[in-house]
């Protein structure tokens, strides 16, 4: 059974700048189309790079520590117990990185949508995936940089003559 104050984490990143312990709570509970996972945040460290969602909103709850929430034009430390929403879209783009000198928690819950987009602005890369964000299981995830966008006609032939 799944439970917030005594998660059972089952993902770790030990990625320099994204260094974290995650517990897919929603999935732990039997949840199909909501998700909601706690990070535990070492200070200095960061869940995940300065992005947003095209296909599903999330939501954020502040369960302990001093995390900061980064957006495209400012950065603020959030308080224990804070929520703070992300609509889908650029509007929704958000990074948490703990620059605290103590562990923070995280509870993100989202909508489990798919097929997802997500976009990284910072890097210029954007994310296809065929499963939810954070799913387990069958489903492409191909990642992209915007810079190899062509056109939608670029190298396609009309179709071949009836036999």
């Amino acid at each position: 059974m799944a439970n917030l104050f005594k998660p059972d984490f089952e993902d770790t990143s030990d990625r320099p700048g994204f260094g974290w312990q995650r517990a897919a709570l929603g999935r732990q509970a039997g949840a199909k189309r909501l998700g909601a996972s706690l990070f535990a945040l070492p200070p200095g460290q960061a869940a995940f790079p300065l992005h947003y969602h095209l296909g599903n909103e999330e939501m954020l709850v502040v369960i302990a520590g001093r995390p900061s929430l980064r957006r495209l034009d400012d950065e603020r430390e959030l308080a224990s117990g804070e929520v703070v929403s992300f609509p889908r879209g650029e509007s929704g783009a958000h990074q948490v990185v703990n620059r605290s000198d103590e562990e923070a928690r995280i509870l993100l819950i989202s909508e489990m949508n798919a097929p997802e987009i997500v976009v990284r602005p910072e890097s210029g890369k954007l994310s296809a995936r065929g499963s939810p964000p954070g799913g387990r299981g069958e489903g492409m995830h191909k990642v992209f940089r915007q810079s190899d966008e062509v056109s939608l006609w670029e190298d396609e032939a009309p179709p071949p003559s009836a036999p």
